[in-house]
C-alpha cells in the first residue's frame, strides 16, 4: 500500500487526477471541431466551385449557341472568330466541371457533342446544326442533374460525418466523465474513510464502550495525527474515569465510618446516656442530627453513583410498573404529606430492570419533591407510545431554563434554584436517571405539558413479543 502524505497533497493530487480525464476530453473536443471546420470548409469551397462552374457552362452553351446560330445567318469570320471562343470557353468550363465531378458517363458524350459542334463552319443542314446544339444543350441539363447529385452525396456525407463523431464524441464524453466520477470517488474515498474512522473513535470515546480501532498506516498525516490525539484522549479519558471512580469508592467508604460514629454519638446524646441536656443543647443536638442525615443522604447518593457506574448490562424482567409506583410513594409518603401526587398507570406490565427503574423513579420523585411548588400536585404517567414504554413524572413550579437543559444531565449539575428542603444536593440525581435510562436503551428529556411546568419523560423500549 501507498504512504499518502499531507492532506493538501492529497487533495490536490486526486483533484489533478481527476482534471486529466477532462482535459484529454477538452482536447478531443477540440481536434474534432478543428475537422468539422476543415471538412466544413473544403465541403462549402466544393459546392462554391461547382456551382460556379456549372454557372460558366451555363452561360458558355448559351454564348456558344447564339454565336453559332449567327453565323450560320451572316457567315462572316468575325463571327466565326467569336464562335470559336464561344467552343473553346464552353470546353474549359465543360472540362473543370467533369474534373470536379467526375463522370465520365455524361462527360463523355458531352465532349463527342462538342467535337461534332466544332465543325459548325461545314455543317450546312439547319437540321443537324439543331440537333447538335439541343444534343449539347440536354447533356449540360444532365450534367446539371449530376451536379446536383454530388451536392446532394456530398451533404449526406458530410452530415454522416458528423453522427459519427457526434456519437463518437458522446462515448468518449461518457467514458471519461465517468472515469473523471471515479478518481473523484476514489480520492473522497481515501479522505472519507480516515474522518469515518475518527468519527468512529469519537463515538466509542463519548460512549466510553468498545475498545478503540488500531492506528492506521495508509492515510494522510494530519489525519493519522488526529487519530494519536484521539487514542491519546481515549486513555487519559479512561485514566480519570478509574480515579473519579476510585475516589468515589473510597471517599464514601470513607465517610461512612467516622459518620457512623457520630451518628451513634447523636443517638447516645439524644437518650440522655452521658446526661441531661439543656435546651440549648437539645437545639445543637437537633442540628447536629440533622447535618448527620443530610451528610448520610449525600454519601448514600455517592454510593449509589458509583455503583451505577460499575452495572454493565441491565437484568430485564417482565414486571407491574404499579408495584414500583406504589413502592416509591410509600418510601416518600413523610416528604410527601402536604402533597397530592397523581399515578396514572396505563400498562400492565412493562419489560424493564426493576433496581434501575426504581432508580428512576426515587430521583425523578424526590427531584418533584425538592423544586416543586409547595402544596401543588405531582404528576406520575406511565403509558404505552407504540414499542416504547414511557413515565413522566410533572411538577408545577418554575420553570427550567432552556439554557440549562443541555447539561440538566450531567454529572454534579445543581440547579441555580434552592430546594424547598433547604439541603445542596450533589448534583448526582437526574444524572443517575440518565444513565439508568441509557442501560435500558432508553433516554430522558424535559417535555413541555399543558399540566405542569416541569416534566420529564423517560422512554425504554420494549421487546418484540
Amino acid at each position: 500500500m501507498v504512504q499518502f502524505g499531507s492532506l493538501r497533497q492529497l487533495t490536490l493530487g486526486s483533484f489533478v487526477l481527476a482534471l486529466i480525464p477532462l482535459i484529454a476530453l477538452l482536447w478531443q473536443s477540440q481536434s474534432d471541431l478543428a475537422k468539422v471546420g476543415k471538412m466544413t470548409t473544403l465541403e462549402t469551397r466544393y459546392v462554391v466551385d461547382v456551382v460556379g462552374d456549372m454557372q460558366r457552362l451555363d452561360g458558355a452553351v448559351t454564348a456558344l449557341e447564339r454565336s453559332i446560330r449567327q453565323f450560320t445567318v451572316i457567315r462572316n469570320e468575325k463571327v466565326a472568330a467569336l464562335s470559336d471562343n464561344a467552343l473553346d470557353q464552353f470546353a474549359v468550363a465543360a472540362d473543370n466541371l467533369c474534373q470536379a465531378l467526375s463522370v465520365p458517363a455524361t462527360c463523355d458524350p458531352l465532349f463527342e457533342q462538342l467535337s461534332q459542334l466544332s465543325d459548325y463552319r461545314n455543317i450546312e443542314d439547319q437540321l443537324l446544326l439543331n440537333a447538335y446544339l439541343a444534343s449539347v444543350s440536354s447533356s449540360v441539363t444532365a450534367l446539371r442533374g449530376e451536379v446536383e447529385n454530388a451536392i446532394a452525396n456530398r451533404v449526406k456525407v458530410q452530415q454522416d460525418d458528423l453522427n459519427a463523431m457526434q456519437a463518437k464524441q458522446a462515448w468518449s464524453t461518457a467514458m471519461l466523465v465517468s472515469v473523471s466520477l471515479l478518481l473523484i470517488l476514489l480520492g473522497s474515498q481515501l479522505i472519507v474513510n480516515p474522518v469515518n474512522k475518527l468519527k468512529q473513535i469519537i463515538r466509542i470515546v463519548a460512549r466510553q464502550k468498545g475498545d478503540l480501532p488500531p492506528l492506521s498506516r495508509h492515510a494522510p498525516r494530519e489525519l493519522i495525527d488526529v487519530e494519536k490525539d484521539l487514542h491519546w484522549l481515549h486513555d487519559r479519558l479512561q485514566q480519570l474515569e478509574h480515579i473519579r471512580t476510585a475516589l468515589l469508592r473510597h471517599a464514601a467508604h470513607e465517610l461512612k465510618t467516622p459518620l457512623a460514629s457520630i451518628k451513634e454519638g447523636c443517638s447516645l446524646l439524644s437518650e440522655n446516656v452521658v446526661g441531661e441536656l439543656n435546651n440549648a443543647q437539645q437545639e445543637v443536638l437537633s442540628l447536629l442530627t440533622g447535618s448527620t442525615q443530610r451528610l448520610n443522604t449525600l454519601v448514600e447518593k455517592l454510593l449509589d453513583y458509583n455503583l451505577l457506574l460499575q452495572q454493565a448490562q441491565p437484568k430485564h424482567v417482565q414486571t407491574q410498573p404499579k408495584k414500583l409506583v406504589d413502592a416509591c410513594l410509600e418510601d416518600y409518603a413523610l416528604a410527601l404529606q402536604e402533597r397530592e401526587v397523581i399515578v396514572n398507570v396505563d400498562v400492565d406490565s412493562a419489560w424493564i430492570d426493576e433496581e434501575l427503574f426504581r432508580r428512576i423513579l426515587d430521583n425523578l420523585v424526590s427531584n418533584a419533591v425538592a423544586h416543586g411548588a409547595l402544596g401543588r400536585p405531582i404528576n406520575v404517567h406511565i403509558y404505552q407510545a407504540g414499542k416504547f414504554t414511557v413515565l413522566d413524572v410533572a411538577n408545577r413550579g418554575k420553570k427550567i431554563p432552556q439554557s440549562s437543559v443541555a447539561t440538566l444531565f450531567e454529572p454534579f449539575t445543581r440547579g441555580a434554584e434552592p430546594r424547598n428542603d433547604n439541603v445542596i444536593g450533589t448534583g448526582l440525581g437526574l444524572s443517575i436517571v440518565a444513565d439508568c435510562a441509557r442501560l435500558m436503551h432508553g433516554d430522558v428529556k424535559v417535555v413541555d405539558v399543558d399540566y405542569a411546568d416541569v416534566c420529564f419523560r423517560v422512554t425504554i423500549p420494549q421487546q418484540e413479543k
